[in-house]
């Protein structure tokens, strides 16, 4: 898939995107204890700042995915990215965060975030549990599978470390619908593909289950990647899971740390300008309006 940087530069400034996983953060308005110790990130990430990250790209739609405020605020967080879709009409999808780990009771909390038009899915980031089996608790699955009721989406956020549960547990919940952030978190870092590659296959298998091709280069050495070592990963992503169910995101502003916003999309572009037109637009756009179901309220 890779080829030439100057001609992918060219065509980025036209490419229509929708950014599948954008966080926007006010510190001043919620508690977010990830962002203590964090000199880049401990600070407002809005719509103003986005603005800036994209100029000059053609971001035509948004999801805006939970960023890890206190779990009492998933409502109030919500409401305020309500409040900036009424700004910004590209903001047409969130992404709440929700106690699904109380399993059947989590239906009141589901019920409350129905208020907002915008919501599209939810999810609860399975990453920070210590314990690699969470996911397969029966009271998480039972959280997870009211979903399909709610015809909302799970965003499955985990890394490497998860993969054989998760295959697992998507299997077992044939019914919701979900997407796989930053194609797992593989452990670019330290240079290691299997088992990672072996498990994404197997998740691809499951058809209830897309891909963002988001976060990559956060998980290598923020300073140190290549493009050809990001691209190892990237590229088992896309084949395992086609075209049909891959997805832009960009990851911003959590991205930053590694990769500007002009840059990864420039990445992109460089790797898949072989690719024919009509999947790139899948890729870059048509696969998230139908998955989220965007432009359309609930």
């Amino acid at each position: 898939m890779v080829a030439d940087v100057e001609t992918a530069a060219c065509e980025t400034k036209d490419r229509r995107i929708v950014d599948t996983h954008v966080h926007l953060w006010d510190p001043g308005r919620f508690t977010y204890p990830w962002l203590q110790g964090s000199e880049t990130l401990n600070r407002r990430f809005v719509l103003e700042d986005y603005a800036t990250a994209t100029a000059g790209l053609s971001v035509e739609a948004m999801v805006f995915v939970q960023c890890e405020a206190i779990p009492d605020a998933y409502d109030q967080e919500a409401a305020w990215i309500m409040s900036l879709a009424a700004q910004d009409p590209r903001l047409q999808g969130i992404v709440a965060w929700a106690p699904l780990y109380k399993g059947a009771s989590v239906r009141e909390d589901l019920v409350r975030l129905q208020r907002h038009p915008l919501l599209k899915g939810v999810r609860q980031i399975i990453q920070f549990q210590p314990d690699l089996d969470f996911c397969l608790s029966p009271a998480f699955l039972d959280g997870v599978s009211l979903l399909e009721e709610f015809d909302l989406s799970f965003d499955i956020c985990i890394d490497h470390r998860h993969m054989a549960r998760i295959v697992e547990f998507a299997n077992r919940l044939p019914r919701v619908r979900m997407v796989l952030d930053h194609i797992g978190k593989p452990n670019i870092r330290d240079g290691l593909m299997e088992p990672w590659a072996h498990q994404i296959r197997e998740l691809a298998a499951l058809p209830n289950v897309h891909c963002k091709i988001s976060g990559v280069a956060t998980e290598a050495n923020h300073s140190l990647w290549t493009r050809d070592e990001l691209a190892r990963y990237i590229e088992v992503a896309v084949e395992a899971f086609g075209f049909d169910r891959i997805m832009y995101g960009s990851d911003w502003p959590v991205s930053t740390d590694a990769i500007a916003y002009g840059e990864w999309v420039a990445l992109l572009e460089t790797l898949l300008a072989g690719v024919p037109a009509t999947e790139q637009h899948r890729f870059w756009h048509s696969n998230a309006m139908a998955f989220y179901r965007l432009g359309t309220n609930r």
